[in-house]
């Protein structure tokens, strides 16, 4: 996992600690009961990854692309995945904490067990044909978060400011608090781009 291109087959009970790297390509890799700390990456590319039992800490993996894997018990805390795609990867007791996910792309991403996302932001960042029902987000930046088709019944999504989500429509039998009904009315006018009455004797 120290250099470009590098495959790896089974890697288990591991420390991989504070590497800066340029290129990291990981492909038909199953990482098994490990911690992987302080990471970063220029150029992240992950594909037919087998995750199970890892917890990663601090990570700033940069360009991320990450396809057709499946991610069991694992940890992202304090990590910066900015701009990453993310398409067909498959979720099973995930906890995403404190970590930036603003202007990336999730793509057919599947929740097939918990997936927990707290104090993380998720800024401009899409949703598409994706099935979170089993997941929760607990006091995120949803700010123009969109939800592009896909499944969302059971999406929890109390504890979170609603007001700036966009593709509302997606959205169908999720969880929220009668308080944040104001909220999605917000974000539905704004997503309608209508006219308020009032605001035309303005003018």
């Amino acid at each position: 996992m120290n250099g470009p291109g590098h495959c790896l087959s089974n890697v288990t009970d591991f420390h991989y600690t504070d590497a800066d790297l340029r290129d990291l390509d990981l492909s038909d890799a199953h990482l098994m009961d490990g911690r992987i700390t302080g990471l970063k990456a220029q150029r992240t590319r992950l594909d037919k990854l087998r995750v199970d039992s890892v917890e990663f800490t601090g990570c700033d993996l940069a360009s991320l692309r990450w396809t057709d894997s499946k991610v069991s018990r694992a940890v992202f805390r304090d990590c910066k995945l900015m701009g990453g795609v993310l398409e067909d990867v498959t979720l099973d007791n995930v906890l995403f904490e404190n970590c930036r996910l603003d202007y990336s792309a999730f793509t057919r991403v599947r929740a097939t067990g918990p997936v927990i996302i707290t104090k993380t932001s998720l800024r401009e960042t899409t949703f598409a044909a994706c099935d979170l029902s089993a997941a929760l987000l607990d006091d995120c930046d949803l700010r123009l978060t969109e939800f592009d088709g896909g499944k969302y019944r059971g999406l929890d999504l109390r504890g979170n400011d609603l007001s700036r989500l966009r593709g509302l429509a997606s959205l169908k039998q999720i969880v929220i608090d009668q308080a944040q009904t104001l909220q999605l009315a917000e974000a539905l006018a704004a997503e309608l781009d209508v006219t308020f009455g009032e605001d035309l004797h303005d003018k």
